[in-house]
């Protein structure tokens, strides 16, 4: 048995730190936080006891370098280090770094994360232990004529996976073999960049999956459990959005054959600690006696894992310190039980009007309701900044119920009540997803998202009802600085103390100016009196009352329709969070910047800041709108840029690796005439 932990240093940041953190409070032991130049100001910083700077912004220069960390741990006399998630937590080189160093590593051992690291020795693996795997080809000759025989084989369509990937990088659906070689140059290229492996292996697509995957967990002793499964299956790009757990529709008889095989996988490498085996189930014919295959092992405790906490009733950061001290699993299989249902959304820094390409800002606003059966997983706050660095979550919104529809309305509950402000976000499309009535009824699969996608993701105009509500923001919030200034007045009780457009023995009146999209300025004109506010915009009217105003929240009565709702009024715009939406409408003020010269549409800004990986054209080119330009990697993901116009490119500078900022010139299309 190992001396036990006393002081745990976390090689990682932002929400799985935070985690880490209490858990180890909880039972005593002394954490140790590390940090990037970005991260001063972090919360994992400030919640942990001793916090160690490791370096510049970019991960590959901090929190990826295994001695780095390792000399962290001695500075602070740390003797364990978790690795969360992400970064070093599935590097064996690192788990052997720290056996070396007597430091304990709180993970799985270096030789059973390489028996999974390989997806194709890892199949080959569970075919020998009993673990049903999807038809395919995991060999070690990567030639292309090779690979391209044998989807030939296997028929289209079919799934190339980067053998070392995860999180469906190095991942390409292939339907056609006239489309193989292209999409195997791609998987190739995303898995050496993310991974530094550019073999693949190609697999039979089941084309109505679901992502069903099993947390289990094994000590040095031998043993090993499931704590029952998770559903992953609403995803976008292989990116989870939506988990819950258990996953809806699965027998009992399923559930228990499903665990059992996942244990079978976890005792096949001798695993220790915690671990999850995906599995996809073909559920073209529904979900009852459907196949499932083995996919791959998550060697470390994966990003949606508070779901299983909740409806097992334990703490699997506990179970991990645990087990790595050197003691049994703290419960059997026969003493884990199954209680309610628990269904977690991701919230992102992404916009989902442009291909949910991530975004970067300040949040201006981050304010999560705290209610009963729910559970916020974050690690950051108002104030922070969501950087070009990182991985572009802000947080994991979780709810729990006695049943699946309470854990939804539990769950959705809380998001529509979250106000987040000051970068975009996936805020209104989760709640479009917890509103689907597929995924109400359980029919989820991985295809859910892009199935429906119209009516998911829809780019709202604003209307006149929500120019009133922007207006009553704006009256709220002048009166509440107004209050605040007249307090501080001589006279604090005079009338004339307040800048609230008082006029002797007649009502208050205001003329509000806003942009619309399609409609140009329109004005709202107000008046207030005796408590009650008329809002005519043309020859519509709204009548309202204000019955509240705090810290941003509105209580008011709009037509009879009593509700709240979150507002942020700036001189130039006032940001709208709604129950279903969220919105920023421009007040018309004199700008500088109104964009008046806006760019042409054959001028091609870089959307956000990252990496250039591909050049596909030259000065001179003839272009046809929608032709691949650029490739460009920024946050993790790789995007395409493309050809808004056709035309011939022009005052294109840029090369492979080049680094290039939100908002740069990437190059021109002309017009043949011009």
């Amino acid at each position: 048995m190992t001396s036990a932990i006393t002081k745990i240093l976390i090689a990682n940041r932002g929400e799985i730190a935070c985690r880490i953190i209490r858990t180890a409070k909880k039972m005593g032991i002394g954490t140790v936080a590390v940090y990037s130049d970005a991260d001063v100001d972090a919360l994992h910083v400030a919640l942990a006891d001793e916090s160690i700077h490791i370096g510049p912004s970019a991960a590959s220069q901090s929190y990826l370098v295994p001695e780095i960390i390792i000399a962290a741990a001695h500075m602070s006399g740390a003797d364990a280090i978790h690795p969360g998630y992400g970064f070093l937590s599935e590097n064996p080189e690192f788990a052997e770094m720290c056996e070396k160093q007597k430091l304990t590593f709180i993970g799985p051992s270096a030789k059973s994360m390489r028996a999974m690291a390989l997806k194709g020795a890892a199949k080959a693996l569970m075919i020998e232990a009993g673990v049903p795997v999807v038809p395919g080809y995991h060999g070690d000759d990567q030639a292309d004529d090779v690979l391209q025989k044998a989807a030939d084989a296997i028929g289209y369509p079919v799934l190339i996976k980067a053998v070392a990937g995860g999180g469906g990088k190095g991942m390409r659906t292939v339907l056609s073999a006239k489309n193989f070689v292209s999409s195997l140059n791609a998987a190739r290229r995303e898995g050496q960049n993310s991974f530094g492996n550019s073999n693949v292996l190609i697999e039979k697509l089941i084309q109505k999956p679901r992502h069903i995957e099993v947390q289990v967990f094994g000590d040095s002793f031998g043993g090993a459990v499931h704590l029952f499964e998770r559903d992953c299956s609403l995803q976008r790009r292989h990116q989870k959005v939506i988990e819950e757990a258990p996953a809806p529709g699965l027998s009992m008889a399923q559930r228990r054959e499903m665990g059992d095989a996942a244990v079978r996988a976890a005792k096949a490498i001798n695993y220790c600690g915690a671990g999850t085996i995906e599995f996809i189930v073909d559920v073209a014919n529904g979900i009852e006696n459907a196949a499932f295959y083995f996919m791959e092992m998550n060697t470390r405790l994966q990003v949606e894992h508070p779901v299983t906490e909740m409806i097992t009733g334990t703490d699997l950061v506990e179970w991990q310190i645990t087990v790595a001290n050197g003691q049994a699993l703290p419960l059997t299989q026969d003493q884990i039980t199954l209680k309610g249902h628990a269904v977690e959304v991701r919230l992102y820094a992404e916009d989902p009007y442009n291909d949910f390409l991530p975004a970067t800002g300040v949040l201006e606003t981050f304010d999560i309701p705290n209610m009963d059966s729910t559970r916020l997983e974050s690690g950051v706050m108002a104030g922070d900044s969501i950087s070009i660095h990182y991985d572009p979550m802000i947080a994991k919104l979780v709810a729990y119920g006695p049943t699946r529809s309470a854990a939804i309305a539990n769950l959705k509950t809380m998001v529509t009540k979250s106000a987040i402000t000051g970068l975009t976000t996936n805020r209104d499309f989760l709640i479009a997803c917890l509103s689907h009535g597929e995924f109400l009824s359980g029919d989820v699969d991985t295809g859910f998202i892009g199935r429906n996608q119209d009516v998911l993701i829809i780019e709202h105009r604003v209307n006149e009802r929500e120019r009133a509500l922007a207006s009553l923001a704006i009256l709220a919030n002048r009166e509440e600085h107004s209050v605040a200034a007249a307090a501080l007045s001589d006279e604090p009780d005079s009338p004339w103390g307040y800048a609230d457009n008082f006029m002797m023995n007649i009502p208050s009146t205001e003329t509000l100016l806003f942009k619309d999209h399609d409609n140009g300025d329109i004005s709202v004109f107000t008046t207030h009196e005796n408590g009650a506010v008329s809002l005519l915009e043309g020859d519509i009217e709204h009548i309202a009352t204000i019955n509240d105003y705090d810290a941003g929240w509105l209580s008011v009565n709009l037509d009879g329709h009593s509700f709240s709702y979150f507002a942020v009024v700036h001189e130039s715009s006032v940001t709208l969070v709604l129950a279903d939406k969220t919105m920023t409408i421009q007040r018309h003020a004199l700008r500088l910047d109104s964009g008046e010269d806006a760019d042409g549409p054959g001028q091609i800004i870089a959307p956000m800041p990252g990496k250039i990986l591909q050049v596909m054209v030259k000065n001179g080119d003839t272009v046809a709108k929608g032709d691949a330009l650029l490739v460009m990697e920024a946050m993790k993901m790789e995007q395409t840029i493309t050809a808004p116009c056709g035309g011939i490119i022009c005052d294109l500078s840029l090369n492979v690796n080049d680094q290039v900022n939100d908002g740069q010139i990437l190059l021109n299309i002309t017009q043949e005439d011009e």
